[in-house]
């Protein structure tokens, strides 16, 4: 089961063709188990360029399964450990976004499938983070 970033659907969305767009297609076409988080729906509706836009890429999110935080408080601590663990390490997380979206990861045991340096950087510290 795969969590897809937003980095790796707006580029999708845009037609681009590179690594991660690539391993997305892959992920469909083999019927990989795939979906989101809310943020991550949230970023992507928040990106549209209109209210057409908009309602597409609803239509298409609204049909994904939706990953979550297990543990509410407890799961919002863990991600803000995430962030202390790596500024004790010398590396700045720059989205309290991607360290929830980290921690759904890892809470429910999924891959993450991302194009932004930040999961990089919290896979390197936070080894329970898996990249596809």
């Amino acid at each position: 089961m795969v969590l897809v970033d937003t980095s790796v659907l707006i580029d999708y969305f845009k037609g681009i063709d590179n690594e991660r767009t690539n391993k997305f297609q892959f992920i469909q076409d083999q019927n990989i188990e795939f979906g989101i988080a809310n943020l991550i729906y949230l970023e992507i509706l928040q990106g549209s360029k209109n209210a057409e836009e908009y309602n597409k890429l609803k239509k298409y999110l609204e049909t994904q399964l939706f990953y979550g935080l297990k543990n509410d408080k407890s799961s919002y601590e863990k991600s803000a450990t995430i962030f202390m663990l790596c500024r004790k390490k010398g590396i700045t997380i720059r989205s309290t976004i991607d360290l929830i979206i980290s921690q759904i990861a890892i809470e429910n045991n999924l891959y993450l499938l991302h194009n932004d340096k930040d999961f990089d950087e919290i896979s390197k510290i936070q080894k329970e983070l898996k990249i596809y």
